[in-house]
């Protein structure tokens, strides 16, 4: 049992910039889901080559007993709720896979994205055959909609309809922001395209976690992730792919560090 979902981010910077502005806010936002026990645990950072592919890996822990659904930590044993993140960067392609050591085989999480210098006008941008495209559920995300937004996640300083930027001037992205961009050729766009692909299988609980996962939790994530990192852009605007390396570096020391004190943080389920 496996359900896919396909989702287009169209943001006004370019591939070229997004691979720092992405790396940048995948730091930080990692800084604000960890403490208290909890959050993410950087085992490996470092450069692959495979069959002619050649990127940047990566291998995660996920320490989430909080931030899973209550109806799993009412059945799941003590400690298995850790997740697995391994990624794979050959930008502008990216996959990733999510696995749980206690459901081995019975639970995945695959997120390929594409980073294309459009405004999501692509559609089977993966490849997929013809009856699996016809399956897959479109999911539309606008970094400047405040409805797509839960109430318990909206900050103003992360709005990209009310943010502008000092080194860029780019934003505020009002209704038409889309639009505006395709009819301005001084503003760089882009499009990441994200195929998820979700497999689960527990009796009982199939239908409530594919819920879950697919109407909130990766829309919520993709949705608030994007938005930060637009409105995070005179933060890393000016940084190098050196000076990245070297943040992820100090982050990997410091959430190891906050994960051991502190509170919980972050994304709790209980919001959702």
């Amino acid at each position: 049992f496996a359900f896919c979902l396909f989702s287009r981010v169209v943001l006004p910077c370019s591939v070229q910039e997004y691979q720092v502005g992405q790396l940048y806010s995948v730091a930080e936002a990692s800084k604000n889901e960890t403490g208290g026990g909890e959050g993410i645990e950087v085992l490996k950072n470092e450069p692959y080559e495979k069959d002619g592919e050649k990127g940047q890996y990566t291998h995660k822990i996920y320490h989430l007993k909080s931030k899973v659904p209550g109806f799993v930590r009412l059945i799941a044993p003590e400690g298995s709720l850790v997740f697995h993140e391994k990624a794979w960067n050959a930008y502008p392609y990216c996959r990733t896979t999510v696995k749980n050591e206690y459901m081995k085989d019975d639970f995945f999480i695959k997120i390929e994205t594409w980073h294309k210098p459009d405004l999501g006008t692509l559609e089977n941008v993966h490849g997929l055959d013809p009856n699996t495209w016809k399956t897959v559920e479109i999911v539309h995300i606008d970094i400047a909609d405040r409805s797509q937004v839960e109430p318990a996640d909206y900050k103003a300083d992360e709005d990209p309809a009310l943010f502008q930027s000092a080194k860029t001037k780019r934003g505020p992205l009002g209704p038409n922001w889309k639009k505006e961009l395709a009819n301005n050729p001084d503003c760089p766009q882009m499009c990441a395209y994200k195929l998820v692909t979700i497999k689960f299988k527990w009796w009982g609980l199939q239908s409530k976690v594919e819920n879950f996962i697919q109407k909130k939790q990766e829309k919520r994530i993709f949705t608030n992730f994007h938005r930060q990192l637009f409105c995070w852009i005179d933060k890393w605007i000016d940084l190098t792919m050196e000076d990245i390396r070297r943040m992820e570096d100090e982050t990997q020391k410091e959430l190891e560090t906050m994960r051991k004190k502190g509170s919980v943080r972050g994304t709790s389920a209980a919001d959702v």
